[in-house]
């Protein structure tokens, strides 16, 4: 959890606070219900549960999402968007992706009317620190920047470094692909000083004559994507990879690109990932721009002339002219620095870690992309999850451990993808899936897809369908099974989930 009193601070006897009301009338009211209201210029979240009022922030610290939207459960609130989860009593942030806790507000019952009312000021202070992990840390990511958060908010005094190839402060990675632009640095973040390091993953290339060419692009950082944003107006462009990184970039450069083609070694997009229903109408969104696929295929040369890329030769002998190359085709751990170390890693050299994100070294600790880590909602499995949202819960848990604060990892994983302005939003762990239960219709794009294995439901997806997902992931972060009966029935579960999520709190 992280406690909202390092952001927000009242003045105490030397601020008064403004009293802005605002009335509603009191109707009968069911278990848990929520509702936005205006209060002096101020959008705030309204809720009842187990009869008391509260009232916090309505807009997620992540990406703005109203939470009004959300789904509630017990004394906590789920962004509909990307998962984010806030106490509705306190306005703690309990849940990433969220980058900070939320105002919490007055309320009071009086002759059956509701009345809330605001601080006047309300002092948010960030303070991200490019710094990590006792006292050092390799890499700039989001483990990092929320464990140095979390010593800080812990009341950790002593000197804390980070060490990172990065020259900028840290950002918001999951932007580069979906944004395509450096507008996603965190703002006064740190003022500390840079070192050369250590990316924690590299991104894969290609192994082909010809990879070396001007104009051949991987992905990794803002000026990676700012140059790609350059090269990519008016030419024809080439795309290997049709995952996350890939798919995003040619779903932003459809209306900027001269032409767009994407290669992919898999039947179709996200097969893996998401599935082939989900693959197929990804595919059919993008086509519509005029996007061409290549799939079952993979690159076996790359052609140039005076040094840039000119054309690119597939397995199957099919030539596409191109300007540019974009290489989006995976990761691999930059571990290579701890061969030869006690550290013990597996067979894919990511970095094994327990429960608390610890090491097998005394007091060396690891996370984000770079650990394999045991996950709670797949029976402690061990798992490597290149995820944004999870790797600020590895930074968070390696810290209060580190205090001697003892924590277990027990989120739930959450991701989201963006394609021509739509987001598919995914929770769980899918791997292994024997079948797909789909409600509503892929092809009209508004579906909710659950993810079958053993009769129980391990991940799900939706689109133009929130806050589905979001109810989910908080059945799964509670412990409560899914069966297959359940989501190929009716799903009564999400259905009531909904509705006391969404019904009005006051008329």
């Amino acid at each position: 959890m992280l406690r909202k009193l390092t952001y927000y601070r009242k003045h105490g006897s030397e601020s008064t606070e403004r009293q802005i009301s605002t009335r509603c009338t009191h109707i009968r009211l069911c278990v848990c219900r929520m509702m936005e209201v205006e209060v002096g210029h101020h959008n705030v979240l309204l809720v009842r549960s187990e009869g008391i009022y509260s009232a916090i922030g309505n807009q997620c610290t992540h990406y703005g999402a109203p939470l009004s939207k959300g789904v509630l459960s017990g004394h906590r609130v789920r962004c509909p968007w990307h998962g984010a989860c806030f106490n509705i009593q306190t306005g703690d942030l309990e849940e990433y992706p969220g980058m900070d806790c939320l105002p919490c507000h007055t309320v009071k019952v009086e002759n059956n009317k509701v009345y809330v009312s605001v601080n006047k000021k309300v002092i948010i202070t960030f303070k991200y620190l490019c710094v990590m992990v006792c006292s050092l840390s390799v890499s700039a990511g989001s483990a990092s920047l929320v464990c140095a958060e979390t010593l800080r908010q812990e009341n950790f005094g002593g000197r804390i470094i980070m060490v990172t190839r990065d020259n900028l402060l840290p950002y918001d990675k999951t932007r580069l692909s979906k944004v395509n632009y450096p507008n996603s640095v965190f703002p006064n973040s740190v003022s500390s000083a840079k070192f050369p390091g250590f990316p924690e993953i590299l991104a894969k290339g290609l192994e082909c004559p010809g990879k070396d060419l001007e104009n051949v692009k991987m992905l990794e950082t803002p000026e990676d994507a700012r140059q790609i944003h350059v090269a990519c107006i008016g030419c024809h462009i080439v795309i290997v990879g049709t995952s996350f990184v890939g798919m995003e970039v040619a779903s932003y450069m459809t209306d900027k690109a001269s032409s767009i083609t994407v290669i992919g070694s898999s039947e179709l997009p996200y097969q893996k990932t998401l599935g082939p229903e989900i693959g197929k109408v990804t595919m059919m969104m993008l086509a519509e721009k005029d996007v061409a696929f290549y799939m079952n295929d993979n690159v076996s040369e790359v052609r140039g002339e005076n040094g840039k890329v000119k054309e690119v030769v597939l397995k199957s002998g099919t030539v596409i002219p191109a300007d540019v190359l974009i290489v989006g085709i995976g990761v691999i751990p930059n571990s290579e620095f701890l061969q030869g170390t006690p550290i013990a890693m597996d067979s894919k050299s990511s970095v094994i870690v327990d429960k608390c994100m610890r090491t097998n070294v005394l007091e060396v600790f690891c996370g984000g992309d770079l650990a394999t880590f045991p996950l709670k909602m797949a029976k402690d499995q061990r798992v490597n999850i290149g995820h944004w949202q999870m790797a600020q819960a590895h930074g968070r848990v390696a810290a209060l451990n580190m205090l001697n604060i003892p924590t277990e990892l027990n989120s739930v994983p959450y991701y989201w993808t963006v394609l021509l302005g739509k987001n598919i939003r995914y929770t769980g762990y899918g791997e292994g899936y024997t079948d797909i239960v789909v409600k509503g219709k892929v092809e009209e794009q508004k579906f909710l897809a659950f993810y079958i294995k053993d009769d129980e439901v391990i991940a799900a997806a939706s689109l133009n369908y929130d806050p589905a997902v979001s109810a989910v992931a908080e059945r799964f972060a509670t412990g409560n099974t899914i069966t297959k009966k359940e989501a190929d029935l009716n799903f009564k579960w999400f259905t009531l989930t909904v509705c006391i999520t969404q019904y009005p709190i006051m008329s």
